[in-house]
């Protein structure tokens, strides 16, 4: 059997939703992952909020492994960039094996070299991007399969 890892870019995921107008069924997003993919882990990556505690009990009762990044307050925006983080755990589980194959959540450009790296090694077998016009170039110049979210949020979101 295949073993499929999913890593989610939790803050792409989440504003790319909720700017197309949707807000996020996390449980049913997890169980659509599961059916749909077969994923054995889905890791999402995530800033440390410490008010948001019952959220991310929550989401691990859905089945997430949550990967934190520590958050800093700017002015009123609160800041936890995760990419090193996601990064860092995608390569390290390719070198322990931890996965067959792996699939990433996001649309950030930011991954590029990421996604270049899985398909060098022939361990990915899409990208699922949040929003396709948000979609960068550099994800999309990878000659990979790309699976749009703007069509089947329907099926783990509501509509707000």
């Amino acid at each position: 059997m295949v073993k499929i890892n999913i890593y989610i870019d939790g803050n792409n995921l989440y504003r790319s939703a909720k700017e197309l107008g949707f807000e996020i069924n996390y449980k049913k997003l997890r169980g659509w992952l599961g059916q749909k993919y077969e994923a054995a882990s889905v890791y999402l990556f995530i800033g440390l909020v410490p008010e948001r505690v019952k959220f991310y009990e929550h989401l691990q009762s859905c089945g997430y492994i949550l990967v934190f990044k520590q958050t800093v307050s700017v002015g009123e925006k609160i800041k936890g960039n995760c990419d090193a983080e996601l990064v860092l755990k995608t390569v390290s589980d390719f070198y322990t094996k931890s996965f067959d194959s792996c699939i990433l959540i996001t649309g950030d450009g930011d991954f590029g070299c990421l996604v270049e790296f899985l398909k060098d090694n022939n361990v990915i077998s899409r990208v699922i991007a949040p929003d396709e016009n948000k979609c960068s170039i550099l994800i999309r110049n990878k000659n990979l399969e790309i699976t749009f979210l703007n069509e089947l949020y329907h099926k783990f979101s509501i509509k707000i």
